[in-house]
C-alpha cells in the first residue's frame, strides 16, 4: 500500500470522527429542544414564515454531517499547522455556541438571551469559514448552508422574541 492510500484513510477517519462529534452535539441539542418543543414552544406566537417542527431535525442532521465533513477535511491537513489549529479552534468554539443556543432557547426558555447567542454564533461561523478557507476552500464552502440556516434561525429567533 502506498502513502496516498494511508493519507486518504487518515482523512476518511478524521471525517468520520468529526461527523460523529457534530452529530453528538446535534443529539444533545435535540434533547434540550425536545424538553419544551411540544409544551412551551407550542404556546409561543410565531411569524408566518415559521417552518413546521418536523423540518428541523432533518435539516440539522444534514447540516451537522456537512459540518463534520468540513472539519474532517481541515483536520486531515495536519493539526501541527497553525492555520489548521486556528481553524479548528474557531470551529470548536462555534460548536459550543451552537449547542448553547438550544439549551438557552428551549431548555431555559429565554428567546432574548438565545438571540444574543445566535448572533454570536453567526459571527463565529463567518470567522470559521474565513479560517477554513485558508486551509481548504471546499471545507469552507461546505459550511455555507449552515451559515444560511443560522441566518434564517436568527431572523426567526428575533421574530419570536418580538412577538412574545
Amino acid at each position: 500500500m502506498n502513502k496516498a492510500y494511508f493519507m486518504e484513510l487518515k482523512k476518511g477517519t478524521r471525517i468520520i470522527l468529526s461527523v460523529a462529534v457534530c452529530l453528538l452535539v446535534g443529539f444533545l441539542s435535540g434533547y434540550a429542544t425536545e424538553t419544551s418543543v411540544d409544551s412551551w414552544y407550542s404556546t409561543l406566537q410565531k411569524p408566518v414564515f415559521n417552518p413546521p417542527n418536523w423540518i428541523f431535525a432533518p435539516v440539522w442532521t444534514v447540516l451537522y454531517v456537512l459540518m463534520g465533513i468540513s472539519a474532517g477535511i481541515v483536520w486531515a491537513r495536519g493539526f501541527y499547522h497553525i492555520w489548521v489549529q486556528t481553524a479548528l479552534y474557531h470551529f470548536a468554539f462555534q460548536l459550543v455556541f451552537n449547542a448553547m443556543w438550544s439549551i438557552v432557547f428551549f431548555g431555559f426558555q429565554k428567546p432574548f438571551w438565545a438571540l444574543l447567542i445566535i448572533i454570536t454564533l453567526f459571527i463565529l461561523i463567518l470567522l470559521t469559514i474565513k479560517w477554513f478557507k485558508v486551509v481548504s476552500k471546499i471545507a469552507a464552502y461546505l459550511l455555507i448552508p449552515y451559515l444560511l440556516w443560522v441566518a434564517f434561525a436568527m431572523i426567526l429567533n428575533f421574530s419570536i422574541w418580538q412577538l412574545n
